[in-house]
């Protein structure tokens, strides 16, 4: 049998799939062996998680590797080969498992280990042979190069080790000939373990996987050659030796280089015949450099100059080429294409030379990008394609792997996920290992396609698009295995995805970086590329209709006929959405979504194709196979046509006819698919069903009515009867559509039996009944029964199509009560009883129909939230009751009319709640936490299904003839709600998509919509006011363009692009909903019960069982719904899942207790299963996974019930670990105040959640409880504050052991999110991003080179660094994604993401290299990757430079001027600091009058240029560019030459020169608010309050200059300038209090202290100016103006950011007030004193004294301000009492820290025999340690005790200067006591260290005892003083004292035994060593000679 192309290209696909699997998992059990050769380095026990992670890879990918080499055999042309290839596996297998029993903990033996790991490698070799992943020539050689480096590293290691062997042999030192035989041991294994390595690696060496662990064993190589060298050097002195083993060494370290730079090159090296291989790669990177850098003129024509250079070498190398060619031909093209490129060249060299002579120009830098654009198009032509195929190739290589990255990273989450204690993280990454699973095999295809294909623009497209469209899932992914990292137990299994995440992490930053410059370099050909594949599917399905005639069309495994017919109905709406947006691109003249969307019907037509084959090969119908074959080829043919005629738009966009033809084609292919939908099975069951209904009603179009012998009454029951049966009909489609195929088409068959049944009866009731209007009322009743029969069919037709399709099941439903009502109608109006009969079976029928909404609460049946069904069913039960109540009543007075509107309104009430029951059940299953939450899309698919059903519901009543005025009312009310609900959400999608096309689509359907609906309403109102004919048909022509508007937009809206998931409701929700729907259920069988009572009731109302009967019935209705109510408020979602979270939160917290309890008392158990590291990086995951949920929490509390549980509960679930962390960092952390700081802070933050989950529970997600959103708003902030602490905490703690991965994740996360799209308000503006992003890169670019510093003096500080990269790095990503929002050029917005996302990529590669440094510091190579990647991310941060300046010149001109500025401001402040220390001279002999005239001339340029500056923000960028640079360039020069004339006053003036700098520097100020004003102000209109402020900044900068020019002319004025210094302070004063009441943040952070502190300076200056008033002489005015100056402008900066700090608003505002209040009043001092110097007299001078004492006021209101921010905290640092509390715990951690010295110190290791004298040592330093551990009690105790002091009264809790009495002294007494107490200590601990080390004598350890003795008791006396006897404290401290004075006396005792002992041990020692005896007396009598001579002289002085 010949296999079809279908089941070839199946074959193929699953071939592909599985090699590249197999690879991969070969790939990362290769490098895991690697590892586990290279973790047996040394003799240490190998990092046991290490070894775990290595062995789990393995293990993990063993079981895949294993289905999948069995799958590969099955699939093999020969059983021979598939024979082969699993003999070849298995012996792989018992490779490895020689290997896991070698590497067994315990019975290492590291020669088994290394020739396991041989075998693995040569049995890993056969298996990519047999699976045909077998390299090929080029790469064969370069494995083959690669063994041979690795054994020239063995040659020349087995050489040194030779030489090193011979300089050990030179050696008598014993150790030092150990050592250097030992190193070359190492060395000699090392190596073997390199050979090792290379040999497993070897195979698989294109994995980045084994390429790392190759280069680890390297590197170990050339550790062990550097101790070889340095032990040689200890070792010996001969020089020759010595060089001979340098020179071996230097030859081993070549071998090592050449090894790493062979692997670095990779797989793939530069093919010979291309001699100019290298200026094509040059050109291709430097063009990317010069693209990137369009903005910065000055690099672009840098980058230019290398582009000429590359490109004259590839000229000269094509002219080389011609000239040695023989054919003519050859030679001549070769020659052209050197031509055209040297032509290229010349234009873009003078292109460049423009740019260059014109920087601020943007043309010119276009014109330079296109020279660049066309020279790269030349040289692509000229090397034959090369640039464009070293891009594909560069794509093939990173999808492939991307690939590898993705199989590794989901076995990893499949191992991982086995021990996930989480749930919902569980089950998502299920879901996103699933996503990724279903993308794969496309991406495998895409690269596997160019690779047997490389020239197909298609293949390389569908590569492309491949590549793009794999990137969302596996970011996800990503995400998911990072969301599941910390509640995963297995410890290897989460190291293993750890590792596999960093993977694909730099596997996608690659696949992303290489798609998009291949997407550049291919072009947009999507429209020939979707019209290859078209063509392809056309010859399959060709090939498909004669494998059905040959009858050999067999299905693929899989394959389902419900399956196949499922997926042909779903994507035949995904086709049918992709045409709808290929018309709108095509209509909108975008060639790019065009091609995308041209694509992406291909592609779906492409999956269509392979469901219709799967339906023909499922089914054994030959007709069938034919139908659905056929109708497919019909659909692939119209949509040929549709591309071509696409195109044919595109080339003459401006021809109507040419869309008008794509129009009508776009319409065939639509009934194309129609009809391809309808040979489904099934499908044609239910169309010969709406053809009978439709023969049928054909009989209502007659005047002839059935003839009956029949009367009138046997009509009317039959006729009942089968209203009955269609009814019951109808309810059965809408079960059996939940069933089979088969059920739906008995179904419909029976209902169309039905049908003609009730179409019978009625017209036989039509022929009974003489009156012509009843016979026509009841034909129309007749022919309203047969439309929406026919459309019930069709919607059970749709939902067997799609079950899925959203909305589809309600419609179904609603079609089935469209029925029920309109029999009903119909009986009302051909029907004869007794009065309420018909109307009570009409009830009947309308409820029982509502009954199937609550078998299966699957689906939202309506909009309204939980809490609105809540308020609906409250509603409801209300009319129901009034209704039942009404019915009694009615039936018993008799008044059946009104008796007939209760029952209408009880049918009505009960249907309602059976609705709302059915909306709350569905929402109470989605919520539970067992259940899948959906995920949101762009649009609400099935709301807009819902509204397009009720709008065309709508419609038709309007237009319907028997609808009332009342009826057309509350339509048009329908209408325009659900209108108004559609533009709405047009709206927000046009604000959230990306996509240029569905952004204006969506906008101009609003703009349909809303104006459809306009002339509709105006048609309505015309109607309601004449209520003709005439205006109902009008009111029709209006309904049809909203019915068309809508209906277009909903299916514009059902493209997969904007569809959200729908949530999954699991088996145990359903039990969940129960209690809802039991009640609903109950509630409708009440009704109904009551409703056959009530038709008794009223024929018989006086009847009392009748009565009775009825009574019952609605008391069963009642307490139904009494349930129902209570059922829904017990069942209000999220409630159990807050008591649960709450439940795990306080479990937590009871842990974190009992653990800071246990580390107090020292006693907390040490946690092994990970290290101080790996609980570090548990907290981190787990608090930034809280992070990211605490808003959605806060979101779902307020306003989403049905989310509530799912977030709460995953919140809740990232406790546990994050406890858990923090008790295991704990139990590692030696410091016990480290370790109660990480206890408390995780405490705090689990306290905070509880307060969070407490009030989210309150607010229960209901919108109307508005009076909880507060408290959930404010417990938010609360978690997010302390979570933000804590991970700072976590983050720097991380930092500083060298701990990158949490960083990584971090950066990775960022980049993830730039492709995420974000709305912003109108108000944002992109310069606002713009601003901070130039901010930000420039202090990334800053960070980097500072990491290259410190790599070389202090690795340390690298983790810091790396730390605020992160950070940077985050906050970066962040305002990226609103200036791509916000900028209106999309280009640009494209390149912003791209190169923020390429800055992260370089990121993560210098965060990467921080850890490996930090982690071994004389890692040179990694020293010098991190050099490298310095420069990328310098590089990376220019581009992103230029992109922004690119975005907007002229503001990216102001952003950098203010900096410049800032930078002038900050210069002068330095020189005014020279200036006030008196050391601010002039160079030579300079007089001011030198200078006055170039300041006066310079001062007025600037007045122009701002003039300019001010014209540039109304003007273009470019002007604005221009403007802002000049005004800079004159700033710098006015500064330098105010400089220059303030050094010329002479040190001798120096307030002069203060004075004079800060007039400049005013004016410096005031340019950098007037810059920033422009900046802001640019493009806006004139009405703009930017506008307005750019006003007031130009006013306040004239102003400036102007004070500067009187001042330059009144500095040398004696007589003038004090008083021009204090009008220039209070007009600079006056502006800071302007700027101080801007809305602009601080750009630092003050603490209360600060604020105290500043607050002193005022105090200091006001006297100044109170005396200066009184003096009124000008050098004292000067003086006090100068320093009023900084002592307001410090305290107004030092305010403003204290403020911000302080807990409450009220705290806030009062601390901002009072700052203000401040400065006001200074302000108002200066101005009297300015008065008093113009107009003295002694009132001025009183009012003086007043003023300054309100500027005391506000001083002392500021003070109170810091103490309200400090809280109970604060404290006067002056204060006595808490300088002793300082003091007292200071000595304590003195204490704390010489006893830790102490419990390290070890008694002396004697040279002499042991005895006992060590136990007194040993006793001497436990008694000083004793003493240490008591005196830190102590001192503690005596804190305490002053706290009581305090806290009782005895001692002032506030201090105060001015009332120093005894509790000050008794402070300073308590201070020097401590002070005492921790010096004693010391000493004593110096004293036991010297004495144990013989070093003291043992008189000198008493003194010390006894001394710490003696500041005991002083300390305790000094305590007592004022103590209560009685109290806990003093208790305390006494019992601490006493503690001290047992231990001196122990101490005292030890020392004093310890003397007597070695006073006899030295007499022993004497007797038995005669030498050493004789030694010892000849010294001693040369002591007590040198003695008496001493006392001899001293005796003789004396006298």
């Amino acid at each position: 049998m010949v296999m079809m192309r279908p089941s070839k290209k199946w074959r193929q696909n699953t071939l592909d799939l599985s090699r590249q699997k197999v690879g991969a998992q070969i790939s990362a059990m290769n490098a895991a062996t690697a590892q586990l050769v290279t973790l047996s380095a040394g003799e240490d026990e190998p990092d046991s998680q290490a070894v775990g992670a290595a062995v789990t890879v393995i293990t993990s990918n063993m079981g895949d590797f294993s289905h999948d080499v069995r799958m590969l055999a099955a699939l093999q042309e020969d059983d021979d080969s598939g024979k082969r290839l699993l003999d070849a596996a298995k012996k792989l297998a018992g490779a490895f498992s020689d290997l896991l029993n070698a590497a067994q903990p315990g019975q290492r033996d590291r020669q088994t280990l290394i020739s396991a790991a041989k075998n693995v490698g040569e049995a890993s070799q056969d298996v990519m042979e047999g699976v045909g992943e077998t390299a090929d020539d080029l790469d064969k050689i370069y494995q083959d190069t690669l063994l041979a480096l690795a054994k020239g590293v063995a040659n020349a290691t087995a050489t040194l080790v030779l030489k090193a062997k011979n300089v050990a042999s030179t050696t008598d030192d014993q150790a030092q000939q150990n050592k250097v035989i030992s190193t070359a041991t190492s060395c000699a294994l090392a190596t073997s373990q390199l050979v090792a390595c290379t040999k497993v690696v070897a195979p698989t060496i294109s994995s980045p996987a084994c390429q790392e662990q190759l280069i680890e064993a390297a590197k170990q190589v050339a550790h062990s050659v550097e101790d070889i060298v340095e032990a040689a050097q200890m070792a010996c002195r001969d020089d020759k030796l010595l060089q001979d083993l340098g020179s071996a060494a230097t030859a081993v370290t070549q071998a090592l280089n050449d090894l790493l730079q062979h692997i670095k090159k990779g797989a793939g090296p530069t093919q010979a015949g291309e001699s100019h291989e290298l200026a094509v790669d040059t050109i291709i990177t430097v063009t990317d450099r010069l693209f990137g850098s369009v903005g910065d003129a000055h690099e672009m024509v840098k980058q230019a100059r290398q582009l000429a250079q590359a490109t004259s070498m590839l000229v000269n190398a094509i002219k080389g080429q011609a000239e040695s060619h023989p054919d003519s031909d050859t030679q001549k093209r070769l020659l052209a294409a050197a031509k055209a490129l040297a032509d290229a060249t010349a234009r873009m060299v003078e292109a460049a030379k423009g740019c260059a002579s014109s920087p601020n120009d943007s043309e010119q830098q276009q014109m330079l990008k296109s020279a660049a654009e066309e020279l790269r198009s030349a040289t692509n032509a000229a090397a034959s394609n090369a640039l464009k195929k070293k891009l594909i190739k560069k794509l093939e290589i990173a999808a492939r792997q991307a690939a590898t990255s993705a199989t590794q990273l989901m076995t990893a989450s499949s191992a991982a996920n086995r021990t996930n204690k989480n749930t919902t993280s569980h089950q998502q990454l299920e879901e996103q290992c699933k996503a990724v699973n279903d993308q794969l095999p496309r991406l495998v295809q895409g690269f596997r396609a160019t690779q047997d294909n490389a020239d197909s623009a298609t293949a390389q497209l569908n590569l492309i698009n491949a590549s793009q469209e794999f990137i969302q899932p596996a970011s996800a992914l990503m995400n998911a295995a990072n969301a599941a990292m910390p509640t995963i137990g297995d410890q290897a299994a989460a190291l293993n995805l750890t590792h596999s995440i960093k993977a694909m992490s730099a596997a996608l930053a690659e696949l992303r970086s290489a798609s998009g410059k291949a997407q550049e370099a291919v072009g947009f050909l999507e429209v020939d590329s979707a019209l290859d594949q078209l063509t392809i599917l056309d010859r399959e399905l060709e090939e498909m209709r004669r494998a059905v005639e040959a009858g050999n069309l067999v299905a693929l495994p899989g394959e389902t006929p419900e399956s196949c017919a499922s997926k042909v109905g779903s994507t035949s709406k995904t086709v049918g959405s992709a045409m709808a947006q290929l018309l709108t691109a095509a209509s909108q003249g975008n060639d790019n979504y065009v091609g995308i969307s041209a694509r992406d019907t291909a592609n779906a037509l492409r999956v269509l194709v392979d469901a219709v084959r799967g339906v023909a090969a499922t089914t054994n119908d030959v007709q069938i196979q034919r139908l659905v074959v056929d109708s497919a080829m019909e659909v692939i043919s119209k949509s040929i046509k549709l591309l071509d005629e696409a195109k044919n738009t595109m080339n003459d966009p401006e021809n109507r006819d040419n869309q008008q033809r794509l129009n009508q084609v776009a319409k065939e292919v639509s009934n194309a698919l129609n009809n391809c939908v309808n040979c489904l099975p099934g499908q044609r069951d239910v169309d010969n069903a709406i053809r009978q209904i439709t023969e049928s009603s054909q009989a209502l179009a007659t005047t002839q009515f059935p003839s009956t012998s029949k009367n009138f009454q046997e009509v009317q029951i039959e006729m009942n009867n089968a209203a009955v049966n269609l009814n019951q009909a109808a309810s059965d489609i809408v079960t059996a559509t939940r069933g089979t195929v088969q059920q739906l088409a008995s179904s419909t068959n029976c209902y169309s039996t039905s049908y003609q049944e009730f179409v019978h009866s009625g017209l036989t009731m039509a022929g009974v009944s003489k009156d012509a209007e009843t016979q026509n009322q009841i034909v129309g009743g007749l022919r309203s029964v047969s439309m929406v029969s026919s459309k019930l069919l069709l919607a059970a037709k749709s939902v067997s199509a799609d079950p899925n399709a959203p909305n589809a099941k309600n419609l179904l439903a609603q079609a089935a009560r469209a029925v029920t009502e309109s029999i009903n109608q119909l009986i009302t109006i051909c029907t004869v009883s007794a009065p309420g009969q018909k109307e009570c079976d009409n009830a009947l029928r309308q409820i029982q129909m509502m009954r199937n909404l609550l078998d299966s609460a699957n689906e939202p049946v309506t909009d309204l939230s939980y809490f609105e069904c809540l308020d609906s069913v409250m509603e409801k039960s209300k009319n129901l009751g009034e209704a039942m109540t009404g019915i009694t009543n009615h039936a018993k007075k008799g008044e059946l009319e009104d008796f007939c509107v209760c029952v209408q309104n009880f049918a009505g009430s009960v249907c309602g709640l059976a609705e709302a029951s059915s909306q709350a059940a569905y929402l109470v299953g989605i919520s539970d936490s067992a259940s899948a939450p959906g995920r949101p899309g762009l649009v609400d698919q099935s709301q807009f299904a819902r509204a397009n059903q009720a709008i065309q519901m709508a419609c038709q009543n309007l237009v319907n003839p028997a609808s009332s005025q009342q009826q057309v009312l509350s339509a048009a009310t329908i209408v325009a709600k659900h209108t108004s609900a559609l533009c709405n959400a047009c709206r927000l999608a046009s604000s959230k998509t990306d996509n240029p096309v569905a952004k204006r689509h969506f906008v101009q359907s609003a703009k349909d919509v809303a104006n459809s609906t306009a002339n509709l309403v105006k048609a309505i109102k015309a109607l309601d006011s004449d209520f003709s004919e005439e205006n109902r048909l009008r009111c029709a022509e209006a309904a049809k363009p909203l019915t068309d508007a809508v209906e277009e937009l909903t299916t514009f809206a059902s493209s997969p692009e904007f569809a959200s998931m729908p949530a999954k409701i699991s088996p145990q929700a359903k039990i969940a909903q129960e209690p809802i729907t039991s009640a609903g259920k109950s509630m409708i069988d009440g009704a109904c019960s009551m409703l056959q009572a009530a038709k008794q009731l009223a024929v018989n109302p006086r009847d009392p069982p009748t009565y009775q009967l009825y009574s019952n019935h609605s008391k069963s209705v009642s307490d139904a719904i009494k349930r129902l109510v209570s059922s829904i408020r017990d069942s209000a979602p999220g409630q159990k899942e807050c008591d649960d979270s709450l439940e795990i939160l306080n479990k937590q917290v009871r842990n974190l207790d009992q653990a800071s309890l246990a580390a107090i008392s020292q006693s907390l158990p040490q946690q092994r299963e990970k290290s101080l590291k790996g609980f570090h990086e548990q907290m981190i995951s787990s608090a930034r996974e809280i992070q990211e949920l605490v808003d959605k929490v806060r979101s779902s509390a307020k306003s989403e019930p049905e989310n509530l549980g799912h977030r709460v509960t995953m919140m809740a679930s990232y406790f546990e670990p994050l406890s858990e962390g923090a008790i295991g960092a704990a139990s590692q952390i030696t410091n016990s105040k480290q370790q109660m700081h990480t206890l408390d802070l995780t405490k705090t933050v689990i306290e905070s959640a509880l307060q969070f989950i407490y009030s989210c529970k309150d607010g229960g997600g209901n919108p109307k409880a508005v009076h909880t959103h507060e408290n959930i708003d404010t417990a938010a902030e609360n978690t997010k504050d302390v979570l933000s602490d804590l991970l700072q905490s976590l983050e720097e703690a991380a930092s500083q052991a060298g701990m990158v991965d949490s960083m990584i994740e971090k950066i990775t996360k960022s980049i993830t999110k730039t492709d995420e799209r974000v709305s912003y308000s109108e108000n944002a503006s992109f310069v606002d991003f713009q601003t901070n992003m130039v901010r930000l890169a420039k202090q990334i670019a800053m960070t980097a080179q500072d990491m290259v510093g410190k790599s070389g003096t202090n690795v340390s500080a690298l983790g810091g660094l790396a730390n605020q990269m992160t950070r940077d790095y985050d906050l970066l990503a962040s305002d990226s994604r609103g200036a791509s929002a916000t900028i209106a050029n999309p280009d640009v917005a494209n390149r912003i993401r791209t190169t923020v996302q390429d800055l992260g990529k370089c990121c993560i590669e210098i965060v990467q290299d921080a850890g490996n440094l930090q982690s071994n510091p004389s890692d040179n190579f990694a020293r010098r990757d991190l050099a490298d990647h310095a420069r990328s991310v310098n590089e990376k941060v220019s581009f992103l430079l230029a992109s922004l300046q690119a975005g907007s010149r002229g503001t990216q001109a102001c952003i950098n001027a203010a900096s410049t500025v800032s930078g002038i401001i900050a210069d002068l402040d330095t020189t005014i600091m020279f200036a006030t220390a008196g050391t601010l001279n002039a160079e030579g002999d300079e007089v001011f009058a030198d200078h006055r005239e170039n300041i006066l001339k310079t001062a007025k340029a600037l007045v122009e240029d701002t003039k300019t500056l001010v014209a540039g923000a109304a003007s273009n960028q470019e002007q604005l560019a221009g403007a802002a640079q000049q005004a800079v360039k004159t700033i710098t020069r006015l500064a330098d030459v105010v400089k220059f004339g303030a050094a010329s006053l002479g040190s001798n003036q120096p307030e002069a020169q203060v004075l004079i700098i800060n007039a400049v520097k005013d004016v410096a100020s005031a340019l950098a608010d007037l810059i920033s004003a422009t900046k802001n102000a640019s493009g806006k209109s004139v009405q703009d309050p930017a506008m307005l402020s750019l006003k007031e900044s130009a006013k306040v900068m004239v102003t400036n200059v102007t004070s500067l020019l009187k001042t330059v002319k009144t500095v040398e004025d004696e007589a003038a300038r004090g008083t021009r210094a204090l009008e220039s302070t209070v007009e600079a004063i006056g502006q800071e209090i302007k700027a101080y009441e801007s809305s602009t943040p601080p750009d630092r952070k003050a603490t209360a202290e600060d604020l105290i502190r500043y607050t002193k300076p005022i105090t200091m200056a006001t006297a100044k100016a109170v005396a200066a008033g009184n003096s009124c002489r000008q050098e004292d005015i000067i003086v006090a103006a100068n320093m009023s100056r900084k002592a307001v402008f410090d305290l107004l900066s030092v305010c403003k950011a204290a403020s911000t700090t302080a807990e409450t608003t009220d705290i806030r505002n009062r601390t901002f007030q009072s700052g203000k209040t401040c400065a006001l009043a200074y302000k108002t001092l200066l101005d009297n004193v300015n008065a008093i110097i113009l107009k003295p007299s002694s009132e001025a001078k009183q009012n003086l004294i007043v003023v300054s004492r309100q500027v005391a006021n506000a001083v002392t209101e500021i003070v109170q301000c810091a103490e309200a921010i400090k809280g109970t905290d604060w404290v006067d640092p002056e204060d006595p009492t808490v300088i002793a509390e300082n003091e007292l715990l200071g000595a304590a951690n003195s204490i704390e820290a010489a006893a830790k010295k102490l419990a390290m110190l070890k008694p002396r290791q004697k040279a002499k025999e042991a005895d006992m004298s060590l136990d007194f040592e040993e006793q001497i330093l436990d008694a000083a340690k004793s003493i240490a551990a008591a005196t830190a009690a102590l001192v503690k105790s005596a804190s305490a005790a002053q706290r009581e002091l305090v806290a009782q009264g005895k001692i002032g809790a506030t201090y105060h200067k001015t009332d120093m009495d005894d509790d000050g002294q008794w402070s300073e007494g308590l201070i020097s006591a401590a002070r005492m107490v921790a010096a004693a200590t010391h000493s004593l601990c110096e004293a036991a260290n010297a004495m144990v080390q013989g070093h003291a004598s043992e008189e000198k350890l008493v003194a010390a005892a006894k001394e710490v003795a003696g500041s005991t008791a002083a300390l305790l006396v000094a305590c007592k003083v004022k103590a209560d006897p009685g109290s806990v404290a003093m208790h305390r401290l006494q019992t601490a004292g006493n503690a001290v004075k047992k231990a001196t006396d122990a101490l005292v005792k030890a020392a004093k035994q310890a003397k007597d002992v070695v006073v006899e041990e030295e007499n022993l020692t004497i007797n038995k060593r005669m030498v050493g005896g004789i030694a010892q007396e000849l010294q001693a009598q040369e002591e007590i000679l040198r003695k008496e001579k001493e006392l001899e002289k001293g005796k003789t002085e004396s006298c």
